[in-house]
């Protein structure tokens, strides 16, 4: 097992494969139960789980907007699908003893790079267009930030975007280095990152909608 640049062979850390298959488990179960209150709104059901908790807080505006079903149906059904990638990508790491090449992991993280970016197109349209928070979409995107930046970071940091060694000029290896830097602050301030983009969402739902005086 190795991450370094000279057997192009790649591997993260036990802990970090089990947390990614375990976000990617919790996503598909929250999409899961915002497919089943999706089928409830279509048809005046009462939904598995209810996510209604008051007039700003509430799935309804979001499941049946048009940015809630962007390719026809609802969105739920796409996180579903898309939420094995990081359980696949973590078994992958768990079963892969001497770790797996660099297109892969880098595959994975334009991947989980794209779901990062739908959150917030999500998150803004929550805020300024629906006057809405769906419950359900919001555990989505607090899975899916920290997700992105634990994958960033460890590519980054792992040489899989190219490492100090890496290329056969020295700009290279400098800007390799430079790279394996930037991932390593990445998940040193790991926590202070995730928890900046979380208030950055709930500051500026709060001032669009007062979110508190809605409960």
């Amino acid at each position: 097992m190795s991450e370094g640049p000279a057997a192009a062979l790649y591997r993260p850390s036990r802990a970090m494969a089990i947390w990614w298959i375990a976000a990617g488990v919790a996503g598909g179960i929250v999409s899961f139960l915002l497919y089943h209150e999706y089928i409830a709104q279509l048809r005046g059901d009462t939904p598995l789980i209810s996510c209604s908790i008051s007039p700003v807080v509430t799935c309804g505006p979001n499941l049946l907007s048009p940015g809630g079903n962007l390719l026809g149906f609802s969105n739920s059904v796409i996180g579903m699908v898309l939420f094995t990638g990081p359980i696949f990508a973590g078994a992958s790491a768990l079963a892969a003893t001497e770790g797996l090449p660099a297109w892969y992991w880098r595959t994975y993280t334009v991947f989980v790079a794209g779901a990062f970016l739908l959150v917030h197109f999500f998150a803004y349209r929550s805020v300024f267009e629906y006057s809405s928070l769906c419950p359900w979409c919001m555990i989505i995107w607090l899975v899916t930030i920290p997700l992105l930046f634990t994958v960033l970071g460890w590519t980054l940091r792992a040489g899989v975007w190219g490492g100090s060694g890496a290329g056969s000029a020295q700009g290279t290896s400098r800007a390799g280095s430079r790279r394996q830097r930037v991932g390593a602050a990445i998940l040193s301030w790991l926590p202070l990152i995730v928890l900046a983009d979380y208030l950055l969402i709930a500051v500026t739902a709060q001032l669009r909608l007062d979110v508190l005086g809605s409960l």
